[in-house]
């Protein structure tokens, strides 16, 4: 005699060590925490949908003095973009991505967004 299974899905649990915007870790912010507990390994993406035809992407922020060439991202073969930097815990801090030194981008699952000086929003990311 079978018995049924179970069609109910295990849901597996997040790690209090990190967490991600998508489940599939392809957009978004993942902050990975370091074990030293003041450091924390942050990767930005950004989705090919909001850079599809972009060459350069730069990410641009608080952490960084807001430079506009410092920070690289790297182009996957999927077409998102991405970065990672270490940042100190207990901090927040403003970013948005620069496409193609011409248009900015704000980050589609950032923590919150803050009004900016310019009449648009900053993404925010707490560590």
């Amino acid at each position: 005699m079978k018995t049924k299974k179970s069609s109910k899905k295990q849901i597996p649990k997040r790690s209090k060590k990190s967490s991600s915007a998508e489940n599939n870790g392809t957009i978004g912010v993942k902050k990975q925490y370091l074990k030293t507990g003041n450091l924390c390994n942050v990767t930005f993406r950004l989705p090919q949908e909001a850079a599809s035809d972009a060459a350069v992407v730069t990410l641009v922020g608080e952490f960084n003095d807001w430079s506009l060439n410092s920070i690289p991202m790297k182009k996957l073969k999927n077409g998102n973009f991405t970065a990672s930097l270490k940042l100190t815990c207990g901090k927040e801090y403003k970013f948005r991505y620069l496409v193609d030194s011409s248009r900015w981008e704000n980050d589609w699952c950032a923590d919150e967004y803050r009004p900016n000086i310019f009449g648009g929003e900053d993404s925010v990311i707490k560590i």
